[in-house]
C-alpha cells in the first residue's frame, strides 16, 4: 500500500478539495435560423457547478452480513483494543490541530463537538452493550449514518492495506548492511521546489546519496534495497540489530512529489497480470529480478524520511498510536479526522496457513492518512506488525462501502 503518513498542516487545506464533480454546462439554442455556411456555434452561458457532497446521510442495508462487530465478544482483548482506539481520538480531538482541521470543515454538521460527543456516547454504548446486537440496536436508534461517496460517487471504495515492517539492521554501514534509511533535513523546509526525485536523491542503486543532499542524514543501514523502500511504501518499521536490541522507526516528512505505484507499472509493462496483485507478487518479482530495481524503484519519486521512536508504538498522522484492525487512513483533505467510521469489505485472514477473504463489517477510527490515499474513494486499514500481517495487508485490493456515524440531533 503505499507511504501511510503526512503532516497533518495538510488539514487546513479541507475547504479547497472538496468539490468533486459538476454538472455539465448546458447550450442554449439559437432563436434565429442561420445558413450552415455562416452557422457558429451559440455561446454556453455560465452555469455554477452543482457540488457533490462527499458524505451523503445513509442507512445501512439491512443485511445480515451488516451484524457489525461480533467478534468484540468473541475475541480476547477485541474489545479493549477499540476501546483503546476511541480515546486515542479523544485526545487528538482536545488537541489544537483537531480544532484547526474542524474550523472550515466542508460539511457544516460534521464538527468537532459533534464528533467527541458522537465518540463518548460511543464508548459507553461499547462497554455497557451485552451482545453486537444490542449494540448495533442502539447504535441504528441514536446515530446517523454517512456514506462517503466513493471514487465513482455511487458509494464505491476501494479499501487497501497497510502494516509494520520488521527488518534486520545494523548502526553502522557494512558490507552486509548497506541500504540506509534517512532522517528529515534540518533545512527541509528551505529545500527548493520541485523537490529532488528518489533517483537524484540516491542515484538508480541506491548507493549514490553519500554525493548529494542525504549525506550524514543516515540513521541507520538496512541488508536489503527493497526493506529500505517498503519501509518508505508503509511508512513504518520494527528494526532488530544483531546484539539483540530493536528500536521502531516512523515517518517524519516527505519530497513534495506523487506516489507511484511499483504494482501498477509492472503491470503496465506486462511483469504482472492485474489480477490477484498483491505486495508479495511485487517484491518477489523485484526480488528474483534485481536488475530491474534500478528501473522500477526510481519511477516512485516521492522520497520518505524517518524517526527513531524508540520502540514507541505506531503512531498516524494524527499524532495518535494507531491500533491495528482498528485504525483506518483516508484522504485527510476530505475525510474527518479522528472520527467514528464502519467498514465494510472483505478482508483477508489466515486459516491453516492459507490467506481466505471473508466479509468484514466493523467500527474503525479514521486516525491515519497515506500518499496515495487520495480522493473519498481510497481507504488503507491497518492491520499490524510482522509477517503476518504484512501478507494480509498486502492482499487487499478489494471494494466496500464506508460509513460515518455521528449522534442524531
Amino acid at each position: 500500500m503505499q507511504e501511510k503518513h503526512q503532516c497533518l498542516n495538510k488539514l487546513a487545506k479541507l475547504i479547497l478539495t472538496t468539490y468533486l464533480c459538476c454538472l455539465p454546462l448546458l447550450a442554449c439554442n439559437n432563436q434565429q435560423p442561420v445558413s450552415q455556411e455562416n452557422q457558429t456555434t451559440p455561446p454556453k452561458p455560465q452555469v455554477t457547478p452543482t457540488p457533490t457532497p462527499l458524505l451523503l446521510k445513509s442507512s445501512l442495508p439491512q443485511d445480515k452480513n451488516y451484524l457489525l462487530d461480533n467478534q468484540i465478544w468473541g475475541q480476547p482483548g477485541d474489545k479493549q483494543n477499540l476501546l483503546k482506539a476511541i480515546d486515542y481520538s479523544l485526545s487528538y480531538l482536545q488537541t489544537p490541530a483537531a480544532k484547526t482541521a474542524y474550523q472550515n470543515y466542508i460539511i457544516p454538521e460534521i464538527t468537532q463537538v459533534k464528533v467527541e460527543k458522537s465518540l463518548k456516547r460511543f464508548r459507553e454504548l461499547v462497554v455497557n452493550s451485552p451482545n453486537a446486537q444490542e449494540l448495533q440496536a442502539a447504535v441504528n436508534k441514536e446515530f446517523a449514518f454517512y456514506k462517503s461517496i466513493g471514487s465513482d460517487n455511487q458509494g464505491t471504495i476501494l479499501f487497501t492495506g497497510y502494516y509494520k515492517p520488521i527488518y534486520l539492521a545494523s548502526r553502522k554501514p557494512t558490507a552486509e548492511y548497506r541500504y540506509p534509511i534517512y532522517r528529515l533535513p534540518d533545512d527541509f523546509q528551505t529545500w527548493s521546489k520541485p523537490h529532488p526525485t528518489r533517483l537524484e536523491l540516491e542515484g538508480a542503486d541506491a548507493l549514490q546519496a553519500t554525493k548529494g543532499k542525504l549525506k550524514g542524514l543516515e540513521l541507520f543501514w538496512l541488508k536489503s534495497r527493497m526493506d529500505a523502500f517498503i519501509a518508505q511504501v508503509q511508512g513504518s518499521a520494527v528494526l532488530k540489530f544483531s546484539d539483540g536490541t530493536t528500536t521502531t522507526i516512523n515517518y517524519a516528512g516527505n519530497t513534495d512529489h506523487d506516489y507511484v505505484s511499483l504494482g501498477k507499472e509492472l503491470i503496465k509493462d506486462g511483469k504482472l497480470q492485474q489480477e490477484g496483485i498483491t505486495l508479495e507478487k511485487v517484491i518477489n518479482y523485484l526480488e528474483k529480478n534485481p536488475q530491474s530495481q534500478n528501473i522500477y524503484l526510481p519511477r516512485n519519486p516521492r522520497f520518505i524520511f524517518f524517526k527513531d521512536t524508540k520502540n514507541a508504538p505506531t503512531s498516524g498522522s494524527l499524532g495518535v498510536p494507531i491500533i491495528p484492525e482498528r485504525s483506518i487512513a483516508t484522504d485527510k483533505s476530505l475525510m474527518p479526522p479522528g472520527a467514528l467510521a464502519i467498514i465494510h469489505s472483505s478482508f483477508p485472514f489466515i486459516n491453516q496457513g492459507k490467506i481466505e477473504q471473508r466479509l468484514v463489517s466493523r467500527y474503525v477510527l479514521d486516525q491515519d492518512t497515506g500518499g496515495a490515499i487520495k480522493s473519498p474513494g481510497r481507504v488503507d486499514y491497518y492491520i499490524g506488525v510482522g509477517k503476518e500481517a504484512g501478507d494480509r495487508a498486502g492482499s487487499i485490493v478489494n471494494k466496500g462501502e464506508l460509513y460515518y456515524l455521528l449522534l442524531r440531533e
